[in-house]
């Protein structure tokens, strides 16, 4: 039956940036479909893991802060020691620093570029190397944006990183599809997170913000959770290198 492919039972997902907001939003979806689920962030992970078990799944909880590369390493390793596997890792966690080009400092280009892109690679690499192992392929997801697709303003590191990210998904896809690992990307459109709260509480932005939206309103957590799961599960098996927009027609308009 076609709706079993989209079953994550037995499998173990990963997933950064799972404290709040769509992390929290896709480790629930992942648990939801099956998954047990590890999560990981620099913040407290307790509300998300309660979640978690709420659904009858299994939760690792591990407190890294991906700024800093040599915590990095140790997550994968920890998953599969407690978990038993790692079958799906979500790229989730990322940050956003804002400011005219002319202005803007190294810190703000150097920590968006460590953590959006930095450890996306190095993550995925670590979680590829554990998949391979296994022998049983994967699933890796990693988090685009808008700006993969477009320019933007007064964000030149964040711009930089997300369009990265689509470039890398390409990249990992190509490497590592002999291995049966997908690695394909999301690109939510304006989502109601911490990262946007400035864009709301701008009362023409967010006007202008939504007079384009076609569905007419910012996006929640529960909108990516569908296409996440599809891109987790054996549904998306010949799905490979693509990074899905899931944006209130944005990008259409």
């Amino acid at each position: 039956m076609i709706l079993d492919k989209f079953k994550l039972d037995g499998k173990v997902a990963v997933v950064t940036g799972a404290g709040r907001g769509l992390g929290q939003g896709a480790a629930v979806g992942f648990a939801e479909a099956g998954a047990d689920v590890a999560v990981v962030d620099v913040i407290s992970t307790d509300e998300t893991a309660g979640k978690v078990r709420a659904l009858g799944r299994r939760v690792c909880q591990i407190h890294a802060n991906l700024m800093d590369r040599a915590s990095i390493q140790p997550v994968i390793g920890q998953v599969a020691g407690e978990l038993g596997s790692v079958d799906i890792l979500l790229n989730n966690a990322g940050i956003i620093r804002r400011g005219p080009l002319l202005e803007f400092t190294e810190k703000d280009w150097d920590d968006v570029i460590q953590l959006n892109e930095s450890a996306v690679f190095f993550l995925s690499q670590a979680a590829a190397k554990q998949m391979v192992a296994q022998g049983r392929g994967g699933k890796i997801i990693n988090i685009a944006s808008m700006l993969s697709f477009q320019g933007g303003i007064r964000v030149p590191s964040y711009t930089a990183s997300k369009s990265a990210v689509m470039g890398l998904t390409r990249l990992m896809a190509n490497e590592l599809a002999p291995h049966h690992i997908n690695v394909n990307a999301v690109a939510p459109g304006y989502m109601a997170t911490e990262n946007t709260a400035p864009l709301r509480a701008d009362p023409g932005r967010n006007a202008e913000i939504l007079g384009r939206l076609p569905a007419g309103r910012w996006g929640m957590p529960e909108d990516l959770q569908g296409a996440l799961v599809f891109l987790a599960s054996a549904a998306s098996d010949y799905v490979t290198g693509y990074t899905l927009a899931v944006d209130g027609g944005w990008l259409c308009r």
